[in-house]
C-alpha cells in the first residue's frame, strides 16, 4: 500500500511541476535559435547544343553546370538572372560545338573558362565560380 502511495505521490508531482518547467524549457530553447546556413550553390538545367560526329551526322552535346557563389547579394542576383544566364552559357556551348571537329573529344577546361566568362558578364562582376557537372557527347 504504501508503494502505491508512494508512486501516486510521484506521478502528482511530476504533473504539478511539468506546466511550471515547460515554458522554462521553451525559454531556454529559444536562446538557441538554429542557424541557417546560406545558400552557396544552385545548379542550371542542363544545356544542349549540336555537333558534327565522325561519320558526318549531327550528335548532341550536354552539360550540366551549376554556380558556386559565396556572396549572399550576388547569389539572389544570379537567381534572378537564371534565364540569362541559361541564355549565355548555351550560346557559348554552341559558338563552341559548331567549331568542334567531328569525333574530336570537347576541350572541357576551355569550355569552363568561356562559361566564366559569361557568367561573369552577366552578373557584371567577378565572384561567381561556373561548377561543370557533367558533359557528354550522345
Amino acid at each position: 500500500m504504501r508503494r502505491h502511495r508512494l508512486l501516486s505521490l510521484v506521478l502528482t508531482l511530476a504533473l504539478v511541476a511539468t506546466p511550471t518547467l515547460a515554458p522554462n524549457l521553451a525559454l531556454a530553447n529559444e536562446g538557441k535559435k538554429e542557424k541557417k546556413e546560406a545558400v552557396t550553390y544552385f545548379a542550371l538545367a542542363p544545356i544542349n547544343a549540336v555537333v558534327l560526329r565522325r561519320d558526318g551526322r549531327r550528335g548532341v552535346m550536354t552539360v550540366e553546370t551549376g554556380l558556386e557563389i559565396k556572396d549572399a547579394k550576388l547569389m539572389e542576383r544570379a537567381q534572378a538572372s537564371t534565364p540569362r544566364l541559361r541564355a549565355a552559357f548555351a550560346q557559348t556551348l554552341m559558338v563552341y560545338a559548331a567549331g568542334l571537329r567531328g569525333g574530336s573529344p570537347p576541350d572541357i577546361d576551355h569550355i569552363s573558362r568561356e562559361l566564366q566568362k559569361a557568367a561573369d558578364q552577366v552578373l557584371g562582376k567577378p565572384g561567381s565560380k561556373v561548377m561543370l557537372t557533367s558533359a557528354m557527347i550522345n
